[in-house]
C-alpha cells in the first residue's frame, strides 16, 4: 500500500491558469500520461461547466485506465435545494465517476457573506450532500475550502465543518490552503488540532501564492496527511497550485514515502515537458 496517494487536478484547477486552454483531445492525452506516471486520482473537472468537460467523462471511459481513478468535482448542494433535487449533484452523478470530490465552505466569513446562511445550516448541507453522494458512488472526497483561513478566524467552527463531513461519511477530508498564503508552521499547528478530533483520512491541497505550496504539503505529510492534491508544473489560478513534479521526488527520495514506482520516477521530466 502506498504511503501517500497522489491526486492530480491539472485538468480542473490547472485549467484556471492564464494562457491554459486544453481541448478534449488534450485532456484525454494528459490523462493517459498521468496514468503512466502513477497518479492515483485524476480530476477531470466540473461536468456542468462546459460541454467539453461533460464529454471528457464520457470519452475517458474508453481509455480503460488500469489504476488511476477518475474524479468529478463540484460543490455541496445549494441551501435552497435538497440533495436529491440539487442540479450540481445530479450532474456529478451523471458523470458516472467512481470518485466525486465536493468542495464546501469552512470559513465562517464565506458562510455569512457568500452563502448567507447560518453556520448550522452550512454544517447540515455539508453532511447531507456527502451522505447523499456516498449512497451513489464508491468514494467521496471533501475539499475543505479555505480551511486554514477558517481555522485562524474561527477554529471551533472550522473543526465543526470537518466533523460534519466525517459524519456524512466522507472517505477523505482534504484541507485546502485556498489563498496559498500559509507557512509550514501554520500547517503543522492546524493538522495537530485536526488529528485530535478527526479520524477520517486527511489530504492537503495547497496553492502557491507565496511559493510555499511544496513546503506546506511536505509539512502536512509529516503531520499525517496521506493524500496530496496538486498539478503538473504547478499550473493553476493566480500563482498556481502545488507542483507535483517538485513534490514527488521530495516525498519519495528525501522523506522515504512511497508514492510512485522507481521506474515512474524517471518519467517526471518527460511528463513535465509533455
Amino acid at each position: 500500500m502506498k504511503d501517500v496517494l497522489l491526486y492530480d487536478t491539472t485538468l480542473r484547477d490547472g485549467c484556471q491558469a492564464e494562457d491554459i486552454s486544453f481541448t478534449l483531445e488534450d485532456k484525454l492525452r494528459i490523462a493517459e500520461k498521468l496514468e503512466e506516471l502513477g497518479i492515483d486520482y485524476i480530476e477531470g473537472g466540473y461536468p456542468g461547466s462546459n460541454p467539453r468537460d461533460a464529454d471528457f467523462f464520457k470519452q475517458v471511459k474508453k481509455l480503460k485506465l488500469k489504476k488511476a481513478k477518475i474524479a468529478s468535482f463540484g460543490t455541496t448542494r445549494k441551501p435552497s435545494a435538497k440533495p436529491s433535487q440539487d442540479i450540481n449533484l445530479k450532474l456529478l452523478l451523471d458523470a458516472d465517476t467512481p470518485v466525486v470530490t465536493l468542495v464546501g465552505k469552512t470559513w465562517d466569513l464565506h458562510v455569512r457573506d457568500d452563502l448567507r446562511i447560518s453556520q448550522k445550516a452550512n454544517l447540515e448541507l455539508i453532511a447531507d450532500s456527502i451522505a447523499y453522494m456516498k449512497r451513489h458512488v464508491d468514494e467521496v472526497i471533501f475539499d475543505a475550502e479555505h480551511f486554514f483561513d477558517g481555522c485562524r478566524s474561527n477554529p471551533d467552527y472550522a473543526m465543526d465543518c470537518l466533523k460534519a463531513a466525517q459524519e456524512g461519511g466522507a472517505d477523505w477530508i482534504v484541507l485546502c490552503d485556498t489563498n496559498g498564503g500559509r507557512l509550514p508552521g501554520d500547517i503543522r499547528t492546524a493538522l495537530a488540532r485536526v488529528n485530535e478530533s478527526v479520524t477520517t483520512p486527511l489530504g492537503i491541497h495547497c496553492h502557491n501564492d507565496v511559493e510555499l505550496a511544496v513546503a506546506n504539503t511536505l509539512a502536512a505529510v509529516e503531520m499525517g496527511a496521506r493524500q496530496v492534491q496538486g498539478t503538473i508544473n504547478g499550473f493553476g489560478e493566480r500563482c498556481g497550485n502545488l507542483n507535483l513534479i517538485s513534490l514527488i521526488p521530495n516525498l519519495q527520495l528525501k522523506m522515504g514515502r512511497n508514492c510512485i514506482k522507481p521506474a515512474q520516477l524517471k518519467k517526471l521530466r518527460d511528463v513535465s515537458h509533455f
